[in-house]
């Protein structure tokens, strides 16, 4: 601020200023950034698990989790809106007298100091030369005025004048982008949050229980919520996130889905989708049916209805539930639907099963397996698309709260030629699943699996299981031998360390019992005798149901082995109870965006208009020329604000058509 400048007036120049709005700008232009790059309005938790609790809270603080609504985006806006309409207020009239102007009064010694000056010589009439001229400039599209003066003739011309337009329309387009910015700024529900009148609501609730102070009347002027409506069903409200909450939109009709369609790709991917809507008022009386689909919205009561996305609305699941350490291969049936719940009892301990999800199709990269000990993966092949087959989603939750994720396949998948079934486990949302690998029997099922397993659990069993073995492996003559007694003892011992922990529990006993340089040898015998005695399992567990004995084939080494590794892995399983997918009945859900944005046609207008003005300012070049013509001389001078190499042409082509014309004939 200048000295003994009046604080009004220096607050004026500064709102009013260039370099301030530019600021401004430049502020916008950094929120806007942060606002595409990440991801807008989701849940709270969300971003917990993305950025961990401390970045979490630095960047709620700053507001960046909604940054588009935030009250220091607003207040910049606010801001932009006020010192550009200054600046236009400022410099509009002198822009628009500018344009009008022919600067006429330009002296002649005022010209001469131009860079670009042409002076000629002539013998003509300088009124009829001066007529000459004019109409010259007339046809390059200038527009002149000629002027009679005491020192002779001025002829003042003008083109591209309208350049300066583009300054107007550019602040201008700006002006109108910012308040439409501003009218779908949410403001008024920030104006009743400040009140009181209004608050997120946080708990998990029905919607028809949100109090109406966390929720926005129909008439509420601008909204972005959206909602899922399952097939069938009807909705009249969308919910918007709101901080670390949401609020329930009112909706003025009601929303009811007839039909939704989706069709896919030969992968399984999704191609098309589109939902059949039917648009009631509050009365239950019809007001127009529809079909949207993506990029063709439905506009009703100034509210666009946009097809968003797809998801599951409750697609009914019929479940074989395994107890996965009972000696005995019983299974129980269970009903559930996806978003309900239900309980499961497992010995002493009583489950909680949420169901989260159904999916028809999975398209999945499925390849070989990447060993790792104590843990269940499957590496996914790039070179390998396809689908899968329907899965569904649960947590199980124990009587603690905590609660593992499961991802259960209904179709065996095949692997490194071999088929599994497949089940996926993760702890967290932000962890990726790692998945146990069920071998399935000839007839694709993994009830012989599951009978093995029972045979191996069960302790009764394991003595018989070790004599078959040592009976097997010893010729008829050593049978009762000391060297049969330890043989049978040692199965014995190997069978009861791996139902009590699988691999893990067989490799402890060898690292603390076995002297190192002996440990190779040992593990390949124990694997050895394993395999040996988990055949001979195999047996009693096909008796059980009067089936053949397996055949001492690669596929059935090949059985055994899966089995012993998906039994090992059982113990890293989680719960003591796999949920198998029998049959469903799929409800689809269409997933619906609404939106009221009265500031829309003022941003698409201001877009237009900074289009024009932009253009305006960069390709429509401003001239101005100036001829007097003397008796005997005629001084021809050229200006324009930004010197190009096309205007040293016209220069050039203007000086000598002016030299011709004043030529005698």
């Amino acid at each position: 601020m200048r000295e003994n400048e009046p604080f009004g007036k220096a607050l004026y120049e500064l709102f009013s200023s260039m370099r301030f709005a530019i600021t401004l700008l430049t502020l916008l232009a950094i929120a806007s950034v942060i606002g595409t790059v990440l991801k807008q309005a989701e849940p709270y938790n969300n971003y917990i698990i993305q950025f961990g609790p401390y970045w979490f809270e630095v960047f709620r603080s700053l507001g960046l989790y909604d940054v588009y609504h935030t009250a220091w985006f607003l207040v910049i806006l606010t801001f932009l809106v006020a010192s550009t309409s200054l600046c236009i207020y400022r410099n509009a009239p002198g822009m628009v007298k500018e344009i009008k102007n022919f600067r006429e009064h330009v002296t002649e010694q005022s010209l001469s100091a131009f860079s670009h000056k042409h002076q000629v010589t002539h013998e003509r009439d300088q009124q009829t030369l001066a007529s000459r001229l004019a109409s010259y400039l007339g046809q390059q599209g200038f527009k002149t005025r000629t002027l009679h003066r005491e020192d002779g003739v001025l002829i003042a011309a003008k083109r591209g004048a309208a350049s300066r337009l583009g300054y107007l329309l550019a602040h201008s387009a700006i002006v109108l982008i910012c308040i439409g910015g501003l009218l779908d700024g949410n403001l008024i529900f920030k104006a009743q949050q400040v009140l009181g009148t209004k608050k997120i609501e946080t708990r998990d609730i029905p919607q028809s229980q949100v109090p109406a102070i966390s929720r926005l009347s129909p008439d509420n002027p601008s909204f972005r919520g959206s909602v899922q409506i399952p097939e069938g069903s009807t909705a009249n409200v969308v919910f918007l996130n709101v901080a670390d909450g949401y609020l329930v939109q009112d909706l003025p009709f009601v929303v009811q889905l007839k039909d939704f369609r989706i069709e896919h790709y030969s992968t399984g991917q999704p191609k098309l989708f589109e939902s059949d809507i039917v648009l009631l008022d509050r009365s239950g009386k019809k007001i127009r049916e529809a079909t949207i689909a993506v990029n063709k919205p439905l506009i009703q009561d100034g509210v666009a209805i946009y097809q968003a996305s797809f998801g599951d609305g409750g697609s009914k699941l019929d479940i074989r539930a395994w107890n996965l350490f009972a000696p005995k291969s019983e299974t129980l049936p269970i009903k559930g639907a996806v978003h309900d719940s239900t309980r499961l009892s497992s010995g002493t301990m009583e489950y909680q099963l949420e169901f989260t999800d159904f999916r028809l199709f999975n398209i999945e990269n499925m390849g070989g397996e990447t060993p790792k000990q104590n843990a269940m993966s499957v590496k996914r092949d790039t070179k390998s698309l396809h689908n899968v087959g329907p899965s569904y989603q649960v947590k199980v939750r124990n009587p603690r709260g905590e609660a593992n994720e499961y991802h259960n396949y209904l179709l065996p998948v095949t692997l490194d030629g071999r088929q599994y079934l497949l089940s996926g486990v993760r702890e967290s949302p932000n962890e990726p699943f790692r998945y146990l690998r069920m071998p399935v029997d000839a007839q694709g099922k993994i009830d012989t699996f599951m009978r093995l397993r029972g045979v191996l659990m069960d302790p009764a069993l394991r003595g018989g299981i070790a004599s078959r073995f040592a009976n097997n492996a010893l010729p008829a003559a050593e049978r009762g031998s000391q060297t049969h007694v330890r043989l049978e003892s040692s199965a014995r011992n190997i069978l009861d360390l791996f139902a009590q922990g699988g691999f893990n529990a067989m490799g402890k006993f060898i690292e603390t019992r076995i002297p190192e340089k002996e440990r190779q040898q040992a593990t390949e015998t124990f694997l050895r005798i394993l395999e040996l005695s988990a055949f001979e399992a195999l047996k009693i567990a096909n008796s059980e149901i009067g089936a053949s004995a397996p055949l001492a084939d690669d596929a059935t080494g090949f059985f055994i082995r899966d089995s012993l590794n998906a039994f090992s892995d059982l113990f890293f399983y989680g719960v003591p109870v796999y949920l198998q997918l029998e049959s469903f009945e799929q409800v689809q859900a269409s997933g619906l965006q609404m939106t009221r944005s009265p500031g829309k046609n003022l941003v698409y207008f201001g877009s237009l208009l900074l289009v024009l003005g932009i253009f305006a300012m960069l390709y429509i070049r401003e001239r101005r020329a100036w001829i007097l013509v003397k008796p005997g001389t005629a001084l021809f001078a050229y200006a324009t604000p930004r010197k190009t190499v096309d205007f040293e042409q016209e220069f050039a082509k203007y000086s000598q058509a002016i030299e011709q014309l004043a030529a005698k004939e």
